[in-house]
């Protein structure tokens, strides 16, 4: 599969270098048009697809995907089912689909909780795209970002228990470095369709800084089109990092 470059939405100096994006909606989707939810997951699956080659054709550097938060395995069995079904499928599909692409490919989040299989292509696939640079993808998959600064915290307790690592040396750069985006930077874009208005409990550490960019469109039928708007309105803003 060739993806050609194409023009981006603003001057590519003015694009964000990290997208991240919330795929909300899907089971309101498929509610709205009397369907089950789980079928509102597979044109999800569809969107999720599109924005991947997207972000690709308009030179994006890295893109996060909230495709599953530790707190959805509360939902009903058959739609936990059907999500992980989905996930296989990418996993099988992404290496042949966006390898001529240099993607690479990494889980964001913690693996153990996936059936054997699905944590073995979760690991395939990170060690097969480990060299490509043109974009880093990361699905946040079993994610919850305060789960997330937990295990950063209890890694480094480990190195200051072992003496390896004194308190005075924890710094905001180490504790970067401790969490599962450690090879990607800060988030600088948060776009999340849907309607609502939160985060989530998504990148919270990484989002500091984030513009953030709310629509009411449901995953589904969000587009290139829809994606470039998030992109325009970012480039409008002025962003002070704490500063006048």
């Amino acid at each position: 599969m060739a993806i050609k470059l194409i023009e981006p939405p603003v001057p590519r100096d003015m694009m964000p270098k990290h997208v991240a994006v919330i795929m909300d909606g899907n089971g309101r989707w498929a509610k709205k048009r009397g369907m089950p939810r789980k079928l509102g997951h597979v044109q999800g699956a569809k969107a999720f697809r599109k924005m991947m080659i997207h972000a690709i054709e308009i030179g994006i550097e890295y893109i996060s995907f909230y495709a599953f938060s530790t707190e959805n395995w509360k939902r009903p069995d058959d739609e936990v089912h059907s999500i992980m079904n989905l996930m296989s499928k990418y996993l099988t599909d992404a290496r042949t689909e966006f390898g001529d692409e240099h993607v690479r490919i990494i889980l964001l989040g913690d693996n153990e909780a996936f059936n054997p299989e699905l944590r073995q292509k979760f690991i395939d696939l990170e060690n097969d795209t480990k060299d490509f640079h043109a974009l880093t993808a990361g699905c946040c998959a079993n994610y919850g970002s305060r789960d997330e600064i937990v295990h950063a915290a209890k890694a480094i307790a480990r190195q200051v228990k072992d003496g390896t690592l004194q308190p005075e040396d924890i710094t905001e750069d180490l504790i970067s470095r401790n969490l599962y985006t450690k090879d990607m930077p800060d988030v600088d874009l948060l776009i999340r369709p849907g309607g609502e208005m939160r985060i989530s409990n998504f990148l919270l550490w990484q989002c500091a800084y984030a513009e953030l960019y709310f629509c009411d469109t449901l995953w589904p039928d969000f587009d290139a089109k829809e994606f470039d708007k998030a992109i325009v309105e970012y480039a409008r803003r002025t962003r002070r990092f704490g500063g006048l």
